[in-house]
């Protein structure tokens, strides 16, 4: 992921953010080595008081990854063999997967297309008495219209699980992603904007009894040691990947900062070259903060496949999150779902494009992407003309 050197332009960009911390990564897995307490303990729970405290929420339970979490939340709130959970089939696999995992049935409901996230108006035709819970995703770093989510669910009786696997630090009126639901789940895996040096995992929620059922399933349902109140599974988080975490929870505010002033010089470059009739800018809405952990745009139709192919030719780092919507994955089938059920999603599966984010990219790196864009747009369509 370090910067090519024949000045390619990586998607991400591990390399230059490890060197700035190294220091102190250095130093803080050091000191868990000298600790021999590898698994949970100490630095899992600093970690869990850090993370808590940063989202503004009473209790954290840290875990072996986001997909980890989402498991750990949907069984501490009871979702069960054959009961049905609403989700947006725009998102990664592990929302509907983990969903799956336990015998539930996915229920899909579309996605606005400005911002990409689940559309409160479709959620609440999708309730039936075996609806147990809502996943609201926030795709890209930006959170779910929340309010009329939590007004609809409300009158329902039925929970909301954050999917927040990429929108650590992402706010709504003023809140932060993990607060705004029952539950709150965040990945930590290494390009996300808090990344971790491996696999690693969150739940977050003012529940304390969810807390103490997650706590409890993340140790095979053990409590105490050796007597299994639950059939939990191992989904630990270790002592290193912790104390990395620790380390990054300290610049995540600067960062964050870094990831928006990224997105707005993209913003004005794509607005100098005039290509707003190739790409559209992601939308940041005013309810919120957008982190960034994505900069998506969408490409015009029929050039997004071609566009992506050029820039990978120019060694720019580029890719489609996701090119193809859950309700038509292969292994979702029995689901019954058809093209055209969620136009919405299956639009933004053929139009979408992330190019390189993240906050140590240059003006210079920028500017070589969209230059790049430009030049290939502006040739295909004198080509059509």
């Amino acid at each position: 992921m370090a910067l090519p050197r024949d000045g390619g332009v990586p998607l991400c960009d591990l390399q230059t953010q490890y060197r700035e911390i190294q220091a102190q990564i250095e130093d803080a897995v050091c000191r868990v080595l000298r600790s021999g307490q590898m698994i949970l303990g100490p630095e899992v729970q600093a970690l869990e008081e850090e993370c808590a405290a940063y989202c503004g929420i009473g209790h954290a339970i840290g875990c072996a990854s986001g997909s980890d979490a989402l498991s750990l939340a949907l069984q501490a709130l009871g979702v069960s063999p054959d009961d049905e959970v609403i989700l947006p089939p725009f998102t990664f696999f592990a929302t509907a997967g983990m969903v799956c995992r336990i015998g539930a049935r996915p229920v899909f409901a579309d996605i606005d297309p400005v911002t990409f996230n689940i559309d409160p108006a479709q959620v609440e035709s999708k309730v039936s008495r075996k609806t147990r819970a809502i996943i609201a995703v926030h795709l890209y770093g930006q959170c779910a219209d929340m309010e009329p989510l939590r007004d609809m669910a409300q009158c329902h009786g039925l929970p909301i699980v954050e999917d927040a696997a990429q929108a650590f630090g992402a706010e709504y009126h003023g809140k932060r992603a993990g607060a705004l639901g029952n539950i709150g789940c965040f990945s930590f895996y290494p390009s996300k904007n808090l990344g971790a040096y491996g696999d690693a995992g969150m739940a977050v929620t003012d529940d304390p009894d969810c807390a103490a059922r997650m706590r409890c399933l993340r140790v095979h349902g053990m409590e105490p040691k050796y007597y299994h109140k639950h059939i939990g599974w191992n989904a630990r988080l270790d002592a290193v990947q912790a104390a990395i975490l620790r380390v990054k929870l300290t610049h995540v505010a600067r960062w964050t900062e870094q990831r928006g002033t990224v997105a707005r010089r993209y913003d004005s470059l794509i607005e100098d070259y005039h290509l707003g009739h190739f790409l559209k800018r992601p939308v940041a809405h005013a309810k919120g903060r957008h982190v960034f952990h994505q900069y998506v745009v969408r490409v015009a139709q029929g050039q997004r496949d071609a566009l992506m192919h050029h820039l990978k030719v120019e060694k720019i780092g580029c890719e489609v999150y996701y090119p193809v919507p859950l309700h038509l994955q292969e292994c979702l089938g029995y689901l019954g779902y058809a093209p055209g059920d969620f136009p919405a999603s299956e639009e933004a599966s053929r139009s979408v494009l992330a190019l390189p984010m993240y906050p140590e990219l240059t003006m210079e790196q920028q500017e070589r992407v969209v230059e790049s864009c430009a030049a290939f747009l502006r040739r295909r369509a004198r080509a059509a003309a």
